[in-house]
């Protein structure tokens, strides 16, 4: 009753054995119908109505500018599996040849080296893209190409393809400017994007910004005097609700935090009498504390299995995945 989220978060966490977790969250539906991240220093009962009837999905939060800079095989490998959830729901538009490389480092990943009748059957049976049945015979000439690489192999090469994509990363937001048409917001490790349809029409870096804000519905960048001087000092966003845009204002500040900051932000003390504005801050190691980490400790990466049966090609099994072990119970 008066957990908070990060405790929750924190045990998902330790029971997949993951080091590298600040580039996850959990996301759920709140009452009003959105997508929003459960937040680390709230209680839970305070975002969740009826917990027991809410579903958490653990999903890729931050996305970094290179992959490489993970440095544990089991993040590389959950970053492996969202990149394979958003091609199968659409997220990620690309390329027919971008699709079917990502998908045949997906077979080599998942089935070992080419083998023609094996992969005729799993393509049959499993569906990466929504026009798989035209890139067939495209994803089988890649496939053949990976011999001999491992699934760790793959899993680097598959996020060397992804991180080279336009729309890589990015999480559409529907609202419309000042003139009423309608776009797409989106916040990344450079800043803030605005899309028309998956076109990229402006891009304002963090450099850029003075400060983000919400009043109701309107979503407000505010730019640097020296920026201002040659459009608008505030720019002014429409979203769906209030609900809507102050979620995505909270994606922003994490966001800024975690790419920009050198550490965690202190907490501020609470106002004696009232307060003005929002407490919402970003909790856990910056994406520099997480490299500094890996710098000094020089660690072994955590022990992580991967299993094939030759009577199961079409499935990787991972003691640490809650991807594919769904009986946690057959797997302790």
């Amino acid at each position: 009753q008066k957990s908070c989220g990060k405790g929750l978060f924190n045990l998902t966490c330790s029971h997949l054995n993951l080091a590298e977790k600040e580039y996850f969250g959990l996301e759920f539906c709140s009452q009003a119908g959105n997508h929003v991240w459960l937040e680390p220093l709230k209680p839970i009962t305070k975002q969740v109505k009826n917990p027991k009837e809410v579903l958490f999905k653990f999903m890729v939060k931050f996305f970094p500018v290179d992959p490489g800079h993970l440095r544990e095989e089991l993040t590389r490998y959950l970053f492996t599996l969202q990149i394979k959830k958003d091609l199968a729901l659409g997220r990620l538009p690309c390329s027919d040849k971008s699709a079917a490389l990502l998908v045949s480092h997906l077979l080599q990943s998942e089935l070992g080296d080419f083998h023609e009748e094996m992969d005729q059957q799993h393509l049959a049976t499993h569906r990466y893209l929504f026009n798989q049945e035209y890139l067939d015979n495209k994803i089988m000439h890649y496939h053949r190409r990976h011999s001999g690489k491992t699934p760790a192999e793959s899993d680097v090469q598959l996020l060397d393809v992804a991180r080279k994509l336009e729309m890589y990363g990015i999480r559409p937001h529907p609202a419309s400017d000042g003139e009423g048409t309608q776009i797409n917001l989106a916040v990344t490790h450079m800043g803030v994007l605005v899309l028309r349809g998956n076109t990229k029409i402006n891009t304002f870096n963090w450099s850029k910004i003075r400060k983000l804000s919400f009043k109701r519905k309107h979503f407000l960048i505010k730019l640097h005097a020296n920026i201002s001087a040659l459009c608008k000092d505030t720019l002014e966003f429409t979203m769906a609700s209030r609900d809507t845009c102050k979620a995505f204002w909270k994606t922003c500040v994490e966001y800024h935090a975690f790419f920009r900051l050198s550490e965690e932000p202190k907490s501020k003390p609470k106002a004696l009498l009232c307060s003005k504005g929002s407490s919402f801050r970003y909790s856990g190691r910056t994406q520099r504390q997480l490299l500094e980490h890996g710098r000094k400790a020089k660690m072994k990466s955590l022990p992580f299995e991967r299993k094939h049966y030759a009577s199961r090609y079409d499935e990787r099994q991972c003691r640490s995945s809650p991807d594919l072990l769904t009986d946690v119970s057959k797997q302790v």
